[in-house]
């Protein structure tokens, strides 16, 4: 592409994944009719990446899930341009800069970059193949190891490295989770669900090694600090993201834990918006800044700073939410769902079974398990921050639809 001319500037959104796609599309269906480039790294058009971690490991004929295909994206009159990583900008010159040199103009910016997978260095060099799981290229290598016998060490007991563990032991791998915590997802689950879902990960044969963060890795597998070796073929580190901030840096945004965005998705330089992972914005549910790394974030929060780009001023507010499916499970998280008075509802032996959150007396989050009804109630508990007495939601007969309903 040849640098664009000044009298075709219009939108250029960097960064093509959940959050900058959906930008594209909100833009355009807030009715912008101005020009709109949407810039990605990778050489694929944006597709969905929670299939990376779930469909594509366990099937190898799973069809690749696009957020639209070359077709649908021309119908909007969206320029979509891989391939195409941008290094750096200019705010004077309202312009980026992609690592081949290419130039592109705006008259407004919205900045998607994203994350990349953390690394482990002490792991890498050792003998051992060592895999992330970020990207179309990373779920393709994890699933051509995938078979019967294999010995796969995990490290990281996230979402990410518990979904794998899943997949890879459907598959007939021998598992084992490392995780440098003492407790599985201990910022996102309140102790009983994480317990439950330890117990069956070790119900399908993965062992855990909980309190042991590893420190190098040998021809027969990887070390721990306390000096085991977990025995190994190939070791999957999934151990969190790191912002992509090099573009931010240079246009001289401010940046605490990623871009600080207002509740519009605005930055601190005129013209310059934010999205998605890669953003630091405020959650009243947890009562500070942070990054929220989610899919409905991506999504909704990105489409929200469209439309206020376009001049079409909306705030995002929506309360966090993801979910996972491992085995049979379908969890569900909504808000902040530790810290205060953990409410159960249902027996988790029973494999179903819903927990609320409560701070003050308010429902700040919950979690279900293989309850989506309770989570569609939940959800606007949380949202409104509902006062609720615990013996309310302790009771399975109390009505969460009616209570949810009530303004």
């Amino acid at each position: 592409m040849q640098e664009q001319q000044d009298t075709a500037r219009g939108i250029v959104i960097v960064g093509a994944g959940q959050a900058g796609a959906r930008a594209a599309e909100a833009a355009r269906s807030a009715g912008y009719a101005g020009r709109i480039t949407l810039i990605g790294a990778e050489a694929h058009l944006p597709y969905e990446r929670p299939q990376l971690s779930k469909e594509m490991l366990l099937d190898v004929e799973a069809p690749l899930q696009m957020v639209r295909d070359a077709e649908g994206w021309a119908a909007l009159n969206i320029d979509v341009v891989t391939g195409a990583r941008i290094v750096s900008g200019d705010i004077r010159k309202s312009v980026v800069v992609a690592e081949d040199g290419r130039l592109f103009f705006y008259d407004k910016l919205l900045i998607a970059t994203g994350t990349a997978a953390r690394r482990l260095p002490a792991l890498e060099a050792g003998p051992l193949p060592v895999l992330t799981l970020r990207t179309i290229e990373d779920a393709l290598a994890l699933r051509a190891h995938l078979r019967p016998g294999l010995r796969l060490a995990v490290v990281g007991g996230g979402v990410i490295g518990l979904e794998a563990a899943a997949a890879a032991t459907k598959m007939g791998a021998t598992v084992t989770v490392i995780e440098a915590a003492a407790t599985l997802l201990s910022r996102a689950l309140p102790p009983v669900v994480s317990d439950f879902l330890r117990a069956r990960h070790e119900q399908a044969g993965v062992v855990f090694r909980l309190g042991q963060p590893p420190i190098s890795a040998t021809a027969e597998g990887v070390v721990l600090a306390s000096g085991e070796v977990v025995p190994a073929d190939l070791i999957l580190v999934g151990i969190g993201v790191e912002p992509e901030l090099d573009l931010a840096r240079s246009l001289g945004l401010e940046i605490d834990s990623g871009i600080k965005v207002d509740g519009h998705g605005r930055t601190s330089v005129h013209n310059v918006f934010a999205a998605g992972d890669v953003v630091s914005q405020w959650c009243a549910w947890h009562g500070r800044a942070m990054r929220i790394e989610t899919w409905a974030n991506a999504q909704n929060q990105a489409a929200a700073a469209a439309r206020s780009m376009v001049g079409e001023l909306t705030a995002y507010q929506d309360a966090p939410w993801f979910w996972t499916n491992q085995y049979e499970l379908n969890i569900q998280v909504v808000g902040n769902a530790v810290g205060g008075e953990v409410v159960v509802r249902g027996t988790p032996a029973g494999g179903r079974f819903s927990v609320a959150n409560l701070v003050a007396g308010e429902v700040v989050g919950a979690v279900t398990v293989n309850m989506p009804k309770d989570m569609a109630s939940l959800r606007r508990l949380v949202a409104a921050r509902r006062s609720l007495a615990a013996d309310e939601l302790k009771d399975p007969g109390f009505d969460l639809r009616r209570a949810a309903a009530v303004r």
